[in-house]
């Protein structure tokens, strides 16, 4: 991978708005001369997320994190630090710089940019064929009879295939044959891919245009599919894909919930009503590809795919690997034959009303079940893999009901060991003695910088922690801050103004530090007298200067 010039790495932090990258993940509001609200790293109810913003830095009371712009990125978005960087560049549209590397890997990307200059130049081209041609106007109508306004159509940059003129409207701006086949655009003779069909442009987490899904609009559509993708390629893997997630990805993570759909147009239809954390699956059933992206956002999942028996396998796959995975997952039943579309304002009463994991799967097993015995052994199998809950004491109540089970048969079903929960919120560091008096000390010489000489000559030595001592490099020495560091800073900023840190207390804690170096050297093995004096008489001032400042 190419190294990104260091330049470019200071341009794109210094442009990042640490409020609007935060304010993605969870609502701020400003106190005093920061910004506050509850931390996007655990659960909790009273806000005790810290944001400064002139320095982009983070830190959280409740659970230790803390960091800046960069790390914040790499947690939530689970990136590394160059992808965080140019997740970072490519929201706040900066042209990044990068170093030399092989010829190879210059080509590799130079080859990406183009593809995907390409495909994002496509789905204009169906967007304008849709909107301004006459072509486009029973399309536009269908969309209409589809319940869906221009406006979330334009949201999701619908189109129109002609079915010709995208591969010479490419070659206009320069595109060759080989580049429009890497995108998927033309088929083998170079004509284009599509025939007249009505386009979703499908797109990575990032919102860059991969590929396309075609809609069949005509009885002679020479493509047998009502829906057709892009061909598998360089940039589209449909496994990989989950439609509407650069749209929705804010709401998932603000809601700490992802609806996960059959269809696109289920998407479309329910972000116009208002429900936003949606994606589809396009079709298929949830993947691992699927469950990294998720749960980058959250842990919840609320899964919805048709009654027929193939969304019903879809659904059952989805869930096992979901659950497998760590996650909490509900599901939404629908009426045989309706689609989230067809319904979309009354969508959110059935995501209330969705069942947990456990119980959808026991109804599921007692409806296949040939007979009472059966139902028993399935739904046995079930219930000893779960953890007691809640939710699997409902699951048994169900099974009782179903087969008119005793309660000594129902509580000889044993739950697995543990809780079955995972995650939930870091307790908060607990400091000894010592180690807040260092932690204190670096955080007044942080806040005001006239303490730093004093810093300087105690020496490294008074710090027992070995971070705390790479920190004193940082603020007498300019030392560069890695990862860890980063954290620390976060913190001892983040404490400064709740804890109303003052130069005064500053000095005490430096006096404080001296005192205990003092008195170490004193309880020493093998201390003379003539060294014990002195250490006495040094100690006798820091103590004088202590009461002084008291």
């Amino acid at each position: 991978m190419a190294r990104i010039k260091e330049q470019s790495v200071r341009d794109t932090i210094a442009a990042a708005d640490m409020v609007e990258v935060v304010s993605a993940r969870t609502a701020l509001r400003k106190a005093g001369g920061r910004y506050v609200g509850r931390c996007p790293f655990h659960d909790e109810r009273t806000p005790s997320f810290s944001v400064n913003a002139p320095d982009k830095l983070y830190y959280c009371f409740g659970c230790g994190k803390g960091g800046d712009v960069v790390s914040f990125v790499r947690e939530t978005e689970n990136l590394d630090f160059v992808e965080a960087i140019e997740f970072l560049a490519e929201r706040f549209r900066l042209q990044l710089e990068y170093e030399e590397s092989s010829p190879a890997a210059d080509d590799a990307r130079r080859r990406r940019e183009r593809l995907y200059a390409v495909l994002d130049q496509a789905a204009t081209f169906f967007e304008k064929n849709l909107w301004d041609s006459a072509a486009g106007e029973p399309v536009r109508a269908y969309i209409a009879s589809r319940g869906l306004g221009e406006a979330i159509a334009k949201e999701f940059r619908l189109g129109l295939s002609p079915g010709r003129g995208l591969a010479a409207k490419a070659k206009e701006s320069g595109f060759v044959d080989t580049e429009l086949r890497a995108a998927g655009l033309v088929n083998q003779r170079g004509n284009d891919y599509f025939p007249p069909r009505l386009m979703f442009p499908l797109a990575d987490a990032r919102g860059r245009i991969i590929g396309f899904q075609a809609r069949k609009l005509r009885e002679d559509d020479p493509l047998r599919g009502k829906y057709v993708n892009s061909p598998e390629g360089e940039l589209f893997h449909k496994s990989a894909i989950l439609y509407g997630l650069h749209l929705a990805r804010p709401s998932i993570a603000k809601e700490d919930r992802a609806v996960v759909v059959e269809g696109n147009t289920d998407v479309i239809a329910l972000r116009q009503a208002g429900l936003e954390p949606v994606v589809a699956s396009m079709g298929t059933a949830l993947t691992e590809a699927h469950l990294r992206e998720l749960k980058r956002l959250t842990k919840r999942l609320y899964l919805c795919f048709d009654s027929d028996a193939a969304g019903e396998e879809a659904t059952l796959r989805g869930m096992e690997l979901a659950v497998g995975e760590g996650f909490d997952v509900k599901v939404v039943s629908l009426p045989k034959g309706q689609d989230p579309a067809d319904a979309p304002a009354g969508f959110a009463d059935r995501l209330a009303g969705a069942s947990s994991y456990l119980v959808h799967r026991v109804r599921l097993e007692l409806a296949r079940a040939s007979d009472r015995q059966e139902a028993f052994v399935r739904t046995r199998e079930v219930l000893a893999k779960a953890a007691d809950s809640p939710e699997r004491q409902e699951a048994l109540r169900i099974i009782g009901d179903a087969l008119d089970l005793p309660r000594e048969t129902l509580a000889g079903i044993a739950p697995a060991h543990g809780s079955g929960r995972t995650g939930g919120a870091v307790p908060q560091r607990l400091l000894d003695a010592g180690a807040r008096l260092e932690r204190d000390a670096l955080a007044a010489c942080l806040a005001h910088p006239q303490l730093r000489e004093g810093l300087r000559q105690l020496g490294a030595e008074l710090f027992d922690d070995e971070l705390h001592r790479r920190f004193r490099a940082v603020l007498v020495d300019d030392a560069p801050e890695d990862a860890d560091l980063v954290a620390l800073h976060a913190e001892l900023d983040a404490r400064i103004e709740r804890e109303r840190v003052t130069e005064r207390n500053g000095t005490e804690r430096l006096l404080q530090l001296r005192e205990r170096k003092l008195r170490r050297e004193l309880a020493a093995p093998g201390v003379d007298m003539a060294r014990a004096k002195e250490l006495q008489e040094h100690l006798a001032k820091v103590r004088q200067a202590l009461t002084e400042l008291t």
